[in-house]
């Protein structure tokens, strides 16, 4: 298959990586400014595998790709997609990007059947340009099912390099499922600048983190969501200690957080549904002060 990246971060990259390492024909877009000297190849340092595979790097898409995957952070969605002037060259769009709002951005462009909402969960850094690193123990996508038959072989790919990889009948359960662990998550390391396992150790923050997670469990209820707001602070708990959010990673080194596309439906749900979600406000707040 032929593949296209929007996006060479971590995520990006990780996807690009695994995909050329088995042989999938991948063409990273990347910016004027990136493209010189960037290299040929991928390389991945995870603890699934170690990868390095041949890339194609470009300005734009310019021919036919069986999958477009979008990769960015939020804050540069907008300006990224410039490199796809002619959204027909895209038989399908799978975006990975955080949060919610993106979706019906994406099928405005594209159109409604081409783009497979999907997630992925795992602490993914990129390094260097064309180098990645994976620090959590897992790496774990899910897709809408809309996309299982044309995304079925991607799927195996992932699954044999170690990935988890699942098809979700219910899209909007698997963006917020992804959302009300993310927020809290996000929200709680950036704010206080402490890793997962340091918030939990912390009574104070603790208590913080597990506010925050309830508050978005109600809204995305509210949205007809199914999420177990028990079942979803157990799994928070559950994370490595080590763990550091992307967003943390952004204000640590001046670049701007992802603060609307992961709290924001949190926000303007709450207020659609009269849901207070103070905890959530207050580290928005938290971190609004830090930039």
């Amino acid at each position: 298959m032929r593949h296209a990246i929007l996006g060479a971060g971590g995520v990006g990259g990780f996807v690009g990586a695994v995909l050329a390492g088995a042989g999938e024909q991948v063409r990273l877009l990347l910016r004027s400014e990136s493209i010189a000297g960037y290299p040929a190849a991928l390389s991945l340092e995870s603890p699934l595998g170690n990868v390095t595979a041949p890339v194609e790097p470009a300005r734009a898409l310019d021919s036919d790709v069986d999958v477009l995957w979008v990769t960015t952070k939020a804050t540069q969605l907008e300006a990224a997609l410039s490199a796809v002037p002619d959204a027909a060259l895209a038989r399908m769009v799978v975006p990975l990007l955080n949060g919610v709002d993106h979706v019906a951005q994406l099928r405005a462009m594209f159109g409604n059947e081409r783009v497979v909402p999907g997630t992925i969960a795992g602490e993914l850094e990129r390094t260097a340009p064309g180098r990645i690193v994976v620090r959590s123990p897992f790496v774990r996508f899910a897709f809408a099912t809309a996309g299982a038959q044309h995304l079925a072989p991607v799927a195996e790919i992932l699954t044999r390099f170690g990935c988890t990889c699942r098809f979700d009948t219910d899209e909007l359960t698997m963006l917020w499922r992804k959302l009300v662990m993310l927020a809290p998550m996000a929200l709680n390391t950036t704010a206080a600048g402490r890793s997962v396992g340091d918030l939990w150790a912390d009574p104070e923050w603790a208590r913080r983190f597990e506010a925050a997670t309830r508050e978005a469990c109600a809204v995305a209820a509210a949205l007809g969501a199914k999420v177990d707001a028990e079942e979803i602070v157990r799994m928070l708990r559950g994370f490595p200690g080590s763990l550091r959010s992307s967003m943390q990673k952004d204000v640590a080194a001046g670049r701007p957080p992802e603060l609307d596309a992961i709290a924001g439906p949190i926000l303007r749900g709450g207020a659609r549904y009269g849901i207070p979600v103070p905890v959530t406000a207050g580290l928005v707040a938290m971190i609004e002060g830090k930039r």
